[in-house]
């Protein structure tokens, strides 16, 4: 294991979870001169991380490298690693489970392993995301249950991450970032932080503002996406092109944001934290009901696509064969998270289809291996519009291709979502 320097435990921070967000966080924070423990559950990305690979696209392997060699960061399953640190940020996933309801369990996992080695005066965050109430009802009680007896103070924030994984001009350091502490010391102690790490920093009144602000950022994405999906069903029903629509509508040059249609949601947060809402709503004695038929809507429109596509084919005989392009949810990463491209080929192997895909940055998904542009196949659909992949080619073999991504109008064999 490498050796770090601690030094100054005021300036030391343990980060639990090293993948999308808690790594960018790590290296952000040594970036800023703090000494980093990085606490992971996996014992091969442990050492996969000290033998400076990074399993994350945003971090290359040489400032994870140079961060080892600084002696400011390193890794380690160990929990009890946090005692060592006057910060601790909990960066762990918040999926949803088999009922599509808030999925708390490595939240609760992480917080219960590092609680009883919390040392007195340190400050706990939380930067996952989750419905408002979590850190006061879930993290505070569970901590307090299992800290040690002669911890007397500690201080907590939620501060939800922002991350947004391959994106070549938003990261850990610019984006601003909100914080709500749930006392005036710990929402000082916060913001110090996060002040010494990102250019601008936004305080909230308390932690549930910052919780459920990330969740309407999010949720916001959805409705509108969902709302543009529809249209798009909608003009294509009375054959009007709709993206002419929609740079008509971007002319206004106010209260109008051009949103585009495409498979699906996907990703770590569209297709999740929205439903964060809808069971908070619900526990409430509410109904979070625009959101509910968004999630309806965005889920339909893998459907939607799947036909679409088969259309493309008729006049071919036997069983219609069709390539995926690009199966990662957003361009420019292997992330297959909640990939819409999931439902996409579920709908067309239901349809009768038979489905091959690529995707340069996507080695294995859902066990399968990828095909080549040189498969046989009666007609493509661009789901991600990934750097690398040769649509051209298969277009010069008379291949009809449906475009989701808006990428490759005006080209003969091209059809637009």
């Amino acid at each position: 294991m490498p050796e770090i320097e601690l030094g100054d435990r005021t300036r030391v921070v343990a980060i639990i979870g090293q993948g999308y967000v808690g790594l960018p966080l790590a290296m952000a924070a040594v970036d800023a001169g703090w000494s980093v423990i990085g606490i992971e559950k996996s014992v091969s990305r442990v050492e996969q991380l000290n033998s400076g690979s990074s399993p994350v696209e945003d971090i290359s392997d040489s400032r994870l490298t140079a961060a080892i060699t600084s002696k400011k960061y390193f890794a380690t399953n160990n929990p009890a690693e946090v005692s060592a640190a006057s910060v601790v940020a909990i960066c762990v996933p918040t999926p949803l489970n088999d009922s599509r309801e808030p999925d708390l369990e490595l939240l609760e996992s992480a917080t219960r392993e590092v609680a009883p080695f919390l040392t007195d005066e340190s400050l706990l965050i939380s930067e996952s995301t989750s419905y408002p109430g979590t850190l006061r009802e879930v993290i505070i009680p569970l901590v307090n249950n299992l800290k040690s007896q002669d911890v007397k103070k500690l201080y907590f924030a939620s501060a939800p991450e922002r991350v947004n994984p391959g994106d070549p001009i938003w990261d850990q350091k610019n984006t601003p970032r909100l914080v709500g502490g749930i006392d005036e010391e710990s929402q000082a102690r916060a913001l110090a932080f996060y002040n010494s790490i990102c250019d601008s920093v936004v305080p909230t009144a308390t932690p549930e503002i910052a919780e459920a602000a990330k969740i309407l950022e999010n949720t916001f994405r959805l409705v509108n996406i969902a709302m543009i999906n529809e249209f798009t069903q909608l003009c294509s029903a009375q054959g009007i092109n709709v993206h002419e629509v929609i740079n008509a509508a971007a002319t206004k040059p106010y209260g109008f944001m051009p949103f585009r249609p495409g498979v699906g949601i996907g990703g770590h947060c569209i297709p999740v934290d929205p439903l964060y809402l809808t069971w908070w709503a619900r526990k409430g004695g509410q109904v979070a009901s625009l959101v509910e038929r968004s999630d309806e809507i965005a889920n339909q429109m893998p459907v939607y696509v799947a036909e679409r596509a088969l259309a493309l084919t008729k006049g071919s005989t036997g069983v219609p064969k069709v390539l995926i392009m690009g199966v990662a949810y957003k361009p420019g990463v292997g992330d297959v998270r909640e990939t819409p491209a999931s439902a996409l080929r579920v709908a067309l192997i239901a349809r009768g289809a038979e489905v091959a895909w690529v995707d340069p940055l996507v080695p294995l998904w859902e066990g399968t291996t990828p095909v080549t542009e040189a498969w046989d196949c009666d007609v493509a659909v661009v789901a991600t519009n990934q750097a690398g992949m040769d649509v051209k080619s298969i277009l010069d073999r008379g291949i009809p291709v449906l475009d989701c991504t808006n990428n490759y109008s005006g080209l003969t064999g091209v059809e637009l979502l």
